[in-house]
C-alpha cells in the first residue's frame, strides 16, 4: 500500500474551500470528489451524532464503515446550526468559501437563513450546489428519497434482473451516487464560469434526473421501439453473445461487441466456421437468435474452469473477465497497479485501508487521503486559523453549546 507523503501535490482544486452541509450519501459523496481533487473541504455536523452515517453499523472501536467510506479527505466541525451564533458562525465561514454543498430537502437551509440567496449577498462568488431527491421544483421536490425510491422512479429498476423475474435493486447504491458525479461536474463548470465572470451561481441537482441520465441507450431503446426494455440479467438487449456463461467451477462474463469480436468467439471455442455461418453473420441475427448463440458458447464453457476460459479468451482477444467479489477486486494487480487500496492514519482506529481516490494526474503525486475525521475533530483549527478566533473566543462558544 502506498504511504502518505505531505509534501505531495494536492491535487488541482487546491486553495478551494469547500463548505459541506453533505450528509448520508448522496452529498458525501459529492463532496468526496472535490476533496479527492484537493479541496479543502470542512464538514458541518450537528453536535450529539453528527452525520447519520456515524450511527450506521457495523461499527470498529464506534467508528461506522459507512462513514467512514465516503468521507475521506474532509475535516469535521460540530456547529449547531439552531443558534444564532452557529448560524453567523456559518456566514462568516462562507464569506471565506469558494463552494457549498448541501443535500436537505429543499427549504430546510432557507429556514435556517443559509440557502444560495443569503449567503451569496455575502459572498457574490460563492457557488452553492444543493443535491435533493427530485430537484427545486415539480410535484416531488417536497419527498423524501432514498436510492431504491429513486431506482424505481427512473426507470433503472425495471430493467435490472433476470428474465421473466421480479426486477432486482442495482447493488451499488447508485441512485445516490449519481449525484456524486453529476454535483462535482456542474461544480467546476460553475469554478471556470466564475473565473470569467466573478460570480457564483446556485445549481440545481436532482437524482432522479441523474439517474434517468443514466438510462442511456435504454431511454433511445425505448423511444424507438415504443415499449418498455425488459430485464436480461447479464445479457444485453441488442448484442450477443454477451453476458454469463457458466463454467466448471463459476461462470465468466464474455461480452462480443461488434463482428469482429464474434470471429474472435468462434475461433477461441473452435467453431471458426460459425464465424461465416449466415445465421449468425450480424448483431441483429444473433440477437434473434439469441437462446441457440448462447447455448452454443455455454456447451463449451460449462466444460473447462474459470481461470482457463479467461487465459483463451484473453489470448484470442475476446473481452472477458471472471466475477470477482470486492474483496479479490480491491486487491487483482490491476488494483494494486493503480493504488486503489491505500493505508492512512486514523484519529482513534490507527492505520486503515482505504479505497483510494479515482482521479489520476501523470506526472503528479497526490498525497494518501487523510483519513475521515472523527466528529468534530478539525473544529478548534477551523475556527482558529479560518476565522482567526481567540481561545477565549472559542472557549465561550464552546460553553454555549454552539460549537463542540
Amino acid at each position: 500500500m502506498q504511504q502518505s507523503d505531505k509534501s505531495s501535490w494536492p491535487g488541482p482544486l487546491q486553495g478551494i474551500r469547500v463548505l459541506d452541509f453533505t450528509r448520508v450519501l448522496a452529498g458525501p459523496a459529492a463532496a468526496l470528489a472535490l476533496a479527492d481533487l484537493g479541496a479543502e473541504v470542512i464538514k458541518i455536523e450537528p453536535p450529539g451524532s453528527g452525520d447519520e452515517t456515524r450511527t450506521f453499523p457495523p461499527f470498529r472501536d464506534g467508528e461506522s464503515h459507512y462513514y467512514i467510506a465516503v468521507n475521506r479527505g474532509k475535516k469535521s466541525m460540530v456547529i449547531d446550526l439552531k443558534s444564532e451564533d452557529g448560524v453567523a458562525l456559518i456566514k462568516d465561514l462562507a464569506a471565506k468559501c469558494d463552494i457549498v454543498v448541501e443535500n436537505y430537502r429543499p427549504g430546510v437551509m432557507r429556514r435556517l437563513g443559509l440557502d444560495y440567496e443569503n449567503l451569496s449577498a455575502i459572498n457574490p462568488g460563492l457557488i452553492y450546489c444543493s443535491i435533493s431527491g427530485f430537484g427545486m421544483n415539480g410535484p416531488l421536490s417536497d419527498r423524501p428519497s432514498f436510492d431504491i425510491v429513486l431506482q424505481a422512479l427512473s426507470g433503472a429498476l425495471s430493467v435490472n434482473g433476470e428474465p421473466g423475474g421480479l426486477p432486482t435493486k442495482l447493488g451499488i447504491p447508485l441512485g445516490d451516487l449519481v449525484g456524486g458525479i453529476n454535483g462535482p461536474i456542474a461544480i467546476l463548470g460553475a469554478l471556470y464560469e466564475r473565473s470569467v465572470t466573478g460570480r457564483g451561481r446556485l445549481i440545481d441537482i436532482s437524482l432522479l434526473d441523474g439517474m434517468m441520465g443514466m438510462l442511456g441507450y435504454l431511454a433511445q431503446l425505448a423511444f424507438f421501439n415504443g415499449e418498455d426494455p425488459k430485464p436480461l440479467g447479464s445479457q444485453h438487449p441488442n448484442l450477443v453473445p454477451y453476458g454469463l456463461f457458466p463454467a466448471k467451477d463459476g461462470s465468466i462474463i464474455i461480452a462480443c461487441l461488434t463482428n469482429a469480436f464474434w470471429g474472435r468467439v468462434c475461433t477461441a471455442i473452435d467453431r471458426p466456421e460459425l464465424a461465416e455461418d449466415e445465421r449468425y453473420a450480424s448483431l441483429e441475427k444473433r440477437r434473434d437468435c439469441r437462446e441457440e448463440v448462447n447455448d452454443i458458447i455455454s456447451g463449451f464453457t460449462r466444460k473447462r474452469n474459470v481461470q482457463d476460459l479467461v487465459d483463451l479468451l484473453t489470448e484470442h482477444q475476446v473481452p472477458n473477465a471472471p466475477i470477482l467479489g470486492i474483496i479479490e477486486a480491491l486487491s487483482q494487480p490491476q488494483a494494486v497497479a493503480r493504488e486503489m487500496v491505500v493505508e492512512t492514519e486514523h484519529k482513534t482506529l490507527g492505520k486503515i485501508p482505504i479505497v483510494n481516490r479515482p482521479f489520476k494526474f501523470p506526472g503528479e503525486q497526490q498525497p494518501v487521503p487523510t483519513a475521515p475525521p472523527v466528529l468534530g475533530q478539525d473544529t478548534d483549527e477551523i475556527l482558529s486559523d479560518i476565522l482567526e478566533l481567540s481561545p477565549d473566543q472559542i472557549e465561550k462558544l464552546r460553553a454555549a453549546k454552539v460549537v463542540s
